[in-house]
C-alpha cells in the first residue's frame, strides 16, 4: 500500500486526477451496488443522504476552490475578486445551459417533469443523465484540484486535492444509491440497475483529465478553473439536491445531513490540506 502511495505521490498530475477520479467513480458503483441487497430505501435515509451530499459540495467548493482561487489572484490588475467572481458565475452559467439543453429527470419527479430538450428516453435513461450533469463538476474539481500542482503554488497541495477526492467520493456513494435503488423499485433487474447506476459516475474521469490538462497547459485560468467548479457545484447544490432532499418533507433531516456533510468536508480540507 506504501508503494502504491508513493507512485501515486510522483504521477503526472494528470495520471494523478485520472486515478483520482476513478476512485470517485468507483464509490458511485459501490452505492449503486446497494440494488443486489435493497430494492427500496426508506425517504428519510435518502433525504438525509441528499442533504450530506449537499453540505459536502457546499463545504468543497469554498476551501478546496473559491479561497485558493481567491488567494492565486493576489496580484491581478483589477482585484483579488475579479478571477474569482468570473469563474464562479461562468461555472452556474455552464451548468445552466446544460441543465436547459441535456434531457433529464431530477429525483423523485414524474416523466412529465423532465428537463432538457423533449425526447422519447426512457425515464431511467433521464435519471442517470441528471446524476450525470451533476457528476461534471466533481470531475471538474477533482482535475483541476490535481492540476494546479504543476504549478507549484503554496495554495495547490497533494494532501488538499486528495482531501477533495476523498470528500467527493463520499458523497458519491449516496448518488449511485440513489439511481439504482429507484430504479429496481420500478421493476428493473438487479443487474441493470446496477449497471445504470455506476455509469453515472462514468463521466468524472473523463471531466477529471480535462480539468487537469487544461489548467496545466493553460496556466493564467487556473484561478477562474477553480473558481468554475466551485460555481458548477453550487448551482447543483441550489438547483438540484436541495429541492429534492425537500420533496419527502423531512427537511430537518436533510438539514442535519448538510450540516453533517459540510463539517466532514471541512475536516478533510482542513485537516489533510
Amino acid at each position: 500500500m506504501s508503494e502504491l502511495m508513493e507512485w501515486f505521490k510522483q504521477a503526472d498530475p494528470i495520471m494523478q486526477a485520472f486515478m483520482a477520479t476513478l476512485f470517485t467513480w468507483g464509490v458511485t458503483a459501490l452505492g449503486a451496488s446497494a440494488v443486489f441487497f435493497f430494492r427500496t430505501i426508506n425517504r428519510k435515509v435518502l433525504d438525509g443522504m441528499l442533504g450530506f451530499t449537499a453540505g459536502v459540495m457546499i463545504a468543497a467548493s469554498y476551501w478546496s476552490l473559491l479561497a485558493p482561487s481567491i488567494e492565486m489572484s493576489e496580484n491581478h490588475s483589477i482585484g483579488k475578486w475579479f478571477p474569482p467572481a468570473v469563474g464562479f458565475l461562468a461555472g452556474a452559467a455552464f451548468l445552466f445551459g446544460a441543465d436547459k439543453i441535456i434531457p433529464h429527470l431530477h429525483l423523485g419527479f414524474p416523466r412529465s417533469k423532465a428537463e432538457g430538450i423533449p425526447t422519447q428516453w426512457h425515464r431511467s435513461i433521464l435519471l442517470v443523465m441528471a446524476i450525470t450533469l451533476h457528476n461534471i463538476p466533481e470531475g471538474l474539481a477533482v482535475g483541476v484540484a490535481f492540476g494546479a500542482l504543476a504549478h507549484g503554488i503554496d495554495s495547490a497541495t497533494l494532501a488538499g486535492a486528495m482531501a477533495l477526492a476523498i470528500g467527493i467520493g463520499i458523497q458519491n456513494f449516496p448518488e449511485g444509491l440513489a439511481v439504482s435503488v429507484p430504479l429496481r423499485r420500478e421493476g428493473m433487474g438487479r443487474l441493470k440497475s446496477f449497471w445504470y447506476g455506476q455509469a453515472s459516475g462514468i463521466v468524472e474521469p473523463v471531466a477529471g483529465v480535462i480539468g487537469a490538462a487544461a489548467v496545466i497547459y493553460i496556466e493564467p485560468i487556473l484561478p477562474y478553473a477553480l473558481a468554475f467548479a466551485a460555481g458548477a457545484m453550487i448551482f447543483v447544490v441550489i438547483e438540484e439536491l436541495i429541492p429534492e432532499s425537500q420533496l419527502g418533507e423531512n427537511t430537518d433531516i436533510a438539514t442535519i445531513g448538510a450540516m453533517i456533510g459540510f463539517v466532514v468536508m471541512m475536516v478533510l480540507d482542513v485537516g489533510l490540506g
